[in-house]
């Protein structure tokens, strides 16, 4: 037997479940993936919104990293929740220490019900320590506007160059999310990739858009699933593929779960309970 991929997400905890940690573990799961994981906060949250955020001591956090990374062979990070400066420094430094065969970073910012989660300050640091640390990034529209200073991208043109400006930062891949242009009939992300030779210099990944209200979670979901993927395909563009492929049925099947009275989770096991 060939033991699995081992994945880590260094994230918050979500009690309901539908973000977060919890998220992650279950799409490393759903995902043929180990899954571990390193906690840089606790939040009282729900499907209806964020109440408050208890943050980690940073030298908690680097405790946790490097007692992890000296027992056990971590293959994909995914990046999630960094709450502030402090913590995205001290996950810059362990990862710079311990250099993780592929990262995933998630910049989360603002949560579904809209609360933020992400100190302004630490937006600097995201930017100027773990971008380049990470193999590829996964922001939807505001938060690229937000890494970059401007307002979200309004149409396909504006995603597209604001998706290469975000290379331009230090990233080495950028998988700007389209969910938010929630008009349109398709889901079209935008993957560039700093070592892409082509002519277009950019790929669109599309998927109908699916029609339901419990979207708790999608950007953890997503990411997680693509760090826990990474290992297991021969290149990012068939990984993110696979991922979003995942998360569409995750979207589809949402419904048919039952959790809460706001937006409520995705079902991160469609494939397995009946």
């Amino acid at each position: 037997m060939t033991s699995p991929p081992i994945a880590l997400s260094i994230a918050a905890s979500d009690p309901s479940g539908g973000a977060g940690i919890q998220a992650d573990l279950k799409a490393f799961s759903a995902n043929g993936a180990y899954g571990t994981a390193v906690l840089t906060a606790l939040t009282a949250q729900n499907t209806q919104g964020v109440t408050g955020i208890h943050a980690v001591p940073p030298a908690f956090v680097t405790e946790q990293l490097d007692t992890l990374f000296a027992d056990v062979p971590v293959d994909a990070v995914k990046i999630g929740m960094l709450a502030d400066a402090a913590i995205a420094t001290a996950v810059a430094e362990a990862l710079e220490r311990h250099r993780p065969r592929y990262v995933v970073l998630d910049p989360v910012m603002v949560s579904t019900s809209g609360h933020r989660l992400l100190e302004a300050d630490a937006v600097t640091v995201l930017r100027d320590r773990l971008l380049p640390l990470a193999d590829l990034i996964t922001p939807n529209l505001p938060e690229a506007g937000d890494l970059l200073g401007t307002a979200a991208a309004k149409n396909r043109a504006e995603a597209i160059e604001q998706a290469h400006a975000l290379l331009d930062t230090g990233a080495r891949r950028v998988l700007l999310k389209g969910g938010h242009h929630t008009h349109d009939a398709e889901s079209v992300d935008i993957l560039v990739d700093a070592t892409d030779a082509s002519d277009s210099g950019f790929t669109e990944l599309s998927a109908p858009r699916v029609n339901t209200r419990n979207t708790h979670g999608t950007g953890c979901t997503l990411s997680a699933a693509i760090a826990a993927l990474r290992p297991q395909h021969d290149d990012w563009h068939t990984t993110v593929s696979a991922a979003k492929a995942y998360l569409t049925g995750a979207l589809r099947a949402a419904d048919t779960l039952h959790i809460g009275r706001g937006h409520g989770p995705v079902h991160h096991f469609h494939q397995y309970w009946s």
